[in-house]
């Protein structure tokens, strides 16, 4: 039987709460167990009713949502799920609940009333679920498959293909990366403002960047992760020349593909595919490097639901770019990452502090 998760609905509007709960409560795993009107009033009910998930606004009278988020990380540590407008100023604060510790996001429509009210709903409904039993307040479970070690040189030797691959310095004697590609969704803002700032100034290739996330956002994350890095980062634009030592985010309902055109290669910005089932998409900036891309490549998958990005590594990993993957233990949401070593396309699995030597070992720094 599938455990009831139990959730605390924080909105200082009535309409808003009664709306949440009544999505949230047509799954029959999902219970919300109390709502709160501020952050006052939630950090009462989280001691009252101890929740395993919080829903939590920004904008709230007495005391607002990042203030709330502060004082849960502080003091009840536990999964959280904003609940963000589109706007640039929702932007800013959810960029900034992200970084204080909330896991993910969900858009706040005005009425819930829109065409997209389905949609809406089992995006609530499938983020409540896997942020509630993730594994950064959770510890995998005995089933996962754990890293094997590195075979004995000489020695036969075949990694399963549902297991983890070596998680020790498979990469450190590979040749030097000419392009960098990653690829994150749910909780990847944090992971990516975690590695990005560990790139060296003088990195000599460019960085390609996927991150699942509407329009508003990408321009504000791409500027704040600017501020934190050595190299330049920013919103990526049709048709610009990939330089050195600059990343580009990839711009949120758009496609970002490689570009063979000029000395290095090029931005490429399209909706299409329309069929994908994200946009942009990992597995379609993958796709297009492993086509266009005739330089040594190094791809890494970060934290993710679902399984964008697994097709196209493993299609890079045939051409062969050397490849890598979050390990479940610091993953908001281990998805995407497993998708990737269940095709046994990914060289190595580590966790995110771990992640920045290894992409440095392709670097000349």
């Amino acid at each position: 039987m599938t455990p009831t998760i139990r959730i605390l609905v924080v909105d200082d509007s009535p309409f808003m709460r009664k709306s949440l709960q009544k999505m949230l409560e047509e799954a029959p795993d999902l219970r919300v167990v109390a709502t709160a009107r501020d952050g006052i009033d939630a950090l009462e009910k989280i001691q009252e009713h101890k929740p395993d998930i919080v829903t939590l606004d920004i904008e709230m009278p007495r005391m607002d949502g990042l203030t709330c988020l502060k004082k849960i990380m502080a003091d009840f540590p536990m999964p959280v799920l904003m609940v963000s407008s589109l706007t640039q100023e929702g932007a800013q604060s959810t960029l900034e609940a992200l970084s204080i510790g909330a896991l993910d996001f969900i858009p706040k429509e005005n009425s819930f009333a829109s065409m997209s009210i389905l949609q809406i709903q089992q995006d609530l409904q499938d983020k409540v679920r896997r942020l509630a039993t993730s594994p950064r307040f959770h510890k995998p479970s005995a089933t996962t498959p754990t890293p094997s070690p590195v075979p004995a040189a000489g020695k036969p030797g075949t990694l399963p293909k549902a297991a983890a691959p070596p998680s020790g310095s498979a990469l450190g004697s590979s040749p030097q990366a000419e392009l960098l590609v990653i690829g994150s969704s749910t909780g990847g803002p944090k992971a990516l403002q975690d590695i990005l700032p560990a790139l060296p100034a003088n990195l000599q290739v460019a960085c390609l960047v996927v991150q699942h996330m509407p329009s508003t956002f990408t321009k504000p994350f791409a500027d704040r992760l600017d501020g934190l890095c050595q190299v330049h980062v920013k919103e990526a634009e049709q048709g610009e020349p990939l330089k050195a030592g600059t990343v580009y985010i990839a711009p949120g309902g758009l496609h970002m593909t490689y570009g063979a055109r000029g000395p290095k290669g090029c931005i490429e910005l399209s909706t299409e595919p329309v069929s994908s089932l994200h946009r942009p998409s990992v597995d379609v900036l993958f796709l297009s490097v492993a086509e266009l891309f005739r330089g040594q490549v190094l791809a890494g998958i970060l934290t993710g639901m679902g399984s964008d990005g697994a097709k196209g590594m493993e299609q890079l990993k045939h051409k062969g770019a050397h490849t890598l993957a979050e390990s479940e233990e610091s993953c908001v949401v281990y998805g995407m990452p497993r998708a990737a070593v269940e095709r046994g396309c990914v060289d190595v699995v580590a966790p995110l502090s771990d992640i920045p030597g290894h992409l440095r070992r392709h670097f000349k720094i």
